[in-house]
């Protein structure tokens, strides 16, 4: 701890000039290892194990009982240790995250609330990557360039809204938000929220890092005590080693198929058991990133040699020294209890796929074929994707080009169309330099830009015409329909890299590369040989392009802009207080069939350019939710006038004539993406309350976030009570408050009506949100 105390007064200078990994051209006498380590200690931060330990002591006394590896990092980062209230699933936690991170389209809203709350700067160490907005067209530096032309208003307000309020800036190009930060600011045992579903990536390196909205990164970012629902643990015990064709990407395809796209709602999912061991640093960063997959608040691991190797390699041996001190506090308690058990063989752990249309639809590769034929998917797999903030790691290029050098070696190629995206510049630049990239490319593949692009959807798809039924392959981690090209024919399926690229080879789903052939251009049959690569490179790190902008130390000077003529930008207005009154009479915007996650809500693709402009991303408020009442989408009955309209103009109107609307939705309502837009846009345009089965976790937080009431069914069949053309009332608003149950008065146009129970899960603080009409209104009213 002295050591590390010396070094950050000895490089305090530095510090001042640049806080990206690898990113200081000051020569000193120091080693570059030992600046990029420091770089973490930016002004306002630090590696506190003391004040963790410490913490965690006192909540074990209290609790007088073994801790779990996920209670010991949130619970280290309490509040008030000593006086807050700790019931696994019950109570809500105050918790002082270490650092924010936002990626491009969530961060336009966040520094637009921030800038709206009239703080002079951030009060923990935040950053924000240009990733989400670069489609994927031609190839990288093609479509790298065209997007900073295209994206430069949103870019340059980024870039200066960052300077001026202490934000670090990764440039687009820089690399995927979640690879950024695990190679750059995850360490064991920080605790770190992202406004992307996507953050628990860091938990491979036994970090806690959660997805958020951008109100909840507001709350951090403006130095408020952070609100999450005490999570309870799912232990995932694992056993036996990684071998063959199985990787770690085939544990979370398992998890998922085990647990669903609910059933890690409300938890923290948590790896342990001797089997851990045979996983590299990035393999568990795939299966933590995925884990948002089944609902998890997040996942993690425990601290050990694999973490150390991959901090030493990112130029962080510092950091991995001081947890070595501390790794009682990174790792679980023994006898420590969890909520729940799977236990998986990582020996007997066969290479799975998963979809079409959901990720939690799992299947063993070698039945998928099969399966396929008898469900009526197509067999011909049109592309093969590979990358992105799940599989995009060196240890995953290299082994993906294991196998195309086995084809190359015979003279074969990609059948299918295939695709490379580097999660970062550092992987483009090292797989270039060690010849992964030129193989890759060799066999048919392009390497597009270090970037989100067909994962999200920035895809311009030109191969399929949208309706035309299709197989896709990716490592991706998320396969909604439409998702990836909006062609909702596109039957996607989520998978290793190594079987993507294997499935690329053969061009067809029925192919498992552990027992079937394939055929070279001159009629020999042969049969890959299980991937192989090395988990990190033997020289070090290739950093690439520098790509980071460090805030400057006097930033009174800088100026953000937002042109009131924008259809990009947009400075935020207020939203309306809560009257003090029931809510009367509202109509029933739209009764949702079905799965309706934040992609349906508020769709990504090209409506990502608007991310920055509520009134104009409006326009795509659940045009992808499926009408109960016909079966189509975007299309609902406008009650004033009888007539058929858009969800969003039908939003439109009942705003316009002072009526108040709700929307009826199913099961784990909102799952999927962090983008509080798909709460933003119903409160814009006039919505009151969201009346489901059940919540994602992180959509709810942000409906409330909005001054929306997000409410269930007591009684889940009560859905079934409600009809398109209904008035309902909710009543009881009066007396809100924890644990009470609302009244829901349903008025039928027949002139019955009947009542129903609806639950919450506000607590007294997000009660004072709604009443103020948002969270950040209350920000205001209590400076």
């Amino acid at each position: 701890i002295a050591h590390f105390k010396l070094l950050k007064e000895r490089f305090c200078k530095v510090l001042a000039l640049g806080t990206g990994a690898r990113r200081f051209h000051v020569s000193t006498a120091f080693s570059a290892k030992a600046k990029v380590a420091m770089s973490r200690f930016e002004p306002g931060s630090s590696i506190n194990y003391e004040k963790m330990h410490e913490n965690i002591n006192i909540v074990r006394r209290r609790l007088n009982r073994p801790l779990t590896l996920s209670e010991k990092i949130v619970y280290g980062h309490l509040d008030d240790p000593a006086g807050q209230e700790i019931d696994r699933g019950r109570t809500y936690l105050r918790l002082r995250p270490d650092r924010v991170a936002m990626q491009d389209a969530t961060a336009q809203m966040a520094m637009l609330q921030f800038i709206s709350s009239g703080l002079p700067k951030v009060a923990v160490p935040s950053t924000i990557h240009c990733d989400h907005l670069i489609e994927a067209q031609i190839g990288g530096a093609q479509d790298l360039q065209r997007a900073k032309e295209v994206n430069q208003e949103v870019y340059n307000f980024l870039a200066t809204a960052a300077a001026k309020y202490g934000v670090g800036f990764w440039k687009p190009g820089s690399g995927i938000i979640h690879q950024i930060i695990l190679e750059n600011y995850a360490y064991p045992g920080v605790m770190l929220i992202g406004t992307d579903s996507h953050t628990p990536n860091g938990g491979g390196l036994g970090a806690i890092c959660i997805g958020v909205g951008g109100a909840d990164a507001v709350d951090v970012m403006a130095g408020i005590p952070w609100e999450l629902k005490c999570p309870k643990v799912i232990g995932v015990r694992l056993t036996g080693t990684l071998s063959g064709w199985t990787s770690p990407k085939d544990v979370i395809l398992k998890v998922a198929g085990i647990l669903t796209v609910k059933g890690g709602t409300g938890a923290i999912v948590e790896y342990h058991g001797p089997g851990v061991d045979s996983i590299s640093c990035t393999g568990m960063a795939t299966i933590c990133n995925m884990g948002a997959e089944i609902g998890a608040t997040t996942s993690v691991f425990p601290y050990n040699h694999r973490m150390k190797t991959y901090l030493e390699k990112t130029g962080r041996g510092e950091i991995s020294s001081v947890a070595d001190q501390f790794k009682d506090d990174l790792v679980p308690d023994e006898g420590c209890e969890y909520d729940q058990v799977i236990e998986i063989n990582l020996s007997e752990l066969k290479p799975h796929i998963n979809g079409p249309f959901t990720p939690d639809l799992a299947h063993p590769v070698s039945e998928i074929g099969a399966i396929a034929k008898k469900s009526g998917w197509p067999l011909e797999v049109k592309v093969g994707l590979i990358g992105s903030c799940t599989n995009s790691s060196y240890e995953d290029m290299g082994r993906a080009a294991s196998l195309a050098k086995q084809a190359l070696d015979k003279g074969l190629k990609c059948k299918a169309q295939f695709t490379v995206t580097p999660g970062s510049e550092q992987i483009r630049a090292t797989i270039e330099r060690d010849g992964y990239a030129k193989i890759l490319s060799d066999v048919g593949g392009i390497v597009l830009a270090n970037a989100c692009g067909p994962c999200i959807g920035q895809w311009d798809r030109k191969d399929v015409k949208k309706g035309e039924k299709n197989t896709i392959v990716t490592s991706f981690n998320r396969n909604f329909t439409a998702r990836n090209d909006a062609n909702p024919a596109t039957h996607a399926f989520v998978t290793s890299p190594e079987i993507v690229t294997a499935l690329a080879l053969a061009g067809t789903l029925n192919f498992n590369p552990e027992t079937d052939y394939l055929t070279a251009p001159n009629g020999e049959k042969f049969k890959l040989e299980p991937p192989s690569g090395d988990e990190l490179p033997s020289r070090d790190f290739d950093p690439g392009q520098d790509t980071y902008q460090h805030p400057p130390a006097e930033s009174s000077s800088v100026n953000v802009d937002v042109n009131p003529s924008s259809n990009r930008l947009q400075l935020l207005e207020p939203f309306d207080k809560w009257h003090g009154k029931d809510l009367e009479d509202m109509r029933v915007l739209i009764k949702v069939k079905g799965k309706c996650t934040t992609d349906h809500i508020s769709a990504a693709g090209p409506w990502l350019k608007f991310r920055g402009h509520l009134d104009n991303i409006s326009n795509n408020l659940l045009i992808g939710a499926v009408n109960i009442e016909n079966d189509a989408v975007n299309k609902v009955k406008n009650q004033l006038t009888g007539e058929y309209g858009g969800v969003p103009d039908v939003a439109r109107h009942y705003k316009a004539n002072g009526v108040n609307w709700v929307v009826v939705g199913d099961e784990n309502y909102g799952e999927g993406s962090s983008r509080e837009h798909a709460a933003l846009e119903p409160r814009h345009l006039g919505g009151r309350a969201i009346i489901v089965k059940s919540f994602a976790r992180i959509h709810e937080t942000n409906l409330k976030k909005q001054g929306l009431l997000p409410l269930t069914f007591a009684d889940p069949q009560d859905y079934d009570k409600i009809r398109p053309d209904d008035k309902i009332s909710i009543t009881g608003l009066k007396s809100f408050a924890p644990g009470k149950t609302l009244t829901a008065v349903i008025k039928h146009s027949d002139g019955s009506q009947q009542s129903i129970s609806l639950n919450h899960t506000f607590n007294d603080t997000q009660i004072e949100w709604f009443k103020a009409g948002s969270a950040l209104n209350r920000m205001k009213e209590l400076q």
